[in-house]
């Protein structure tokens, strides 16, 4: 029940369903599905990060890139498995601009390396398992 879709308000609508990030893909599938069985005439999908395709080694449990549907699968077939009418994700540039942090570092001082693969300390041992 988390998750639910209004027939009242996506009867007969081309929806927008804008979401933080996409991992696996299996939630996102799900959310289109509820909208589309809804009554959405067309449902498209903006994701308002960029791409995951690496794990993180730094917090966030993703072991393996194929844990990662953007690791595995390119945006249109990302798109085709969900069921989504259209699929973005935000770029990497746009993330940085958006947050507008004001220094010389790389990557406006940030750690793409979920979205680039270009981590910013040495993975020993993980190194090789990771690509």
């Amino acid at each position: 029940m988390k998750l639910s879709a209004v027939s009242g308000v996506v009867k007969g609508k081309r929806v927008v369903m804008v979401d933080d990030s996409i991992v696996r893909g299996t939630t996102s599938r799900r959310i289109v599905q509820l909208l589309k069985e809804a009554g959405a005439t067309e449902v498209h999908v903006a994701i308002g990060s960029p791409a995951l395709a690496y794990p993180c080694f730094y917090g966030i449990d993703i072991q393996t890139r194929q844990d990662l549907i953007a690791a595995n699968h390119t945006v249109e077939e990302t798109r085709q498995i969900i069921g989504a009418d259209s699929m973005t994700y935000l770029s990497i540039d746009g993330l940085i601009e958006s947050i507008g942090i004001e220094t010389d570092a790389p990557n406006g001082g940030l750690c793409v390396a979920y979205f680039d693969g270009d981590y910013p300390t040495p993975l020993y041992d993980y190194e090789e398992d990771y690509r």
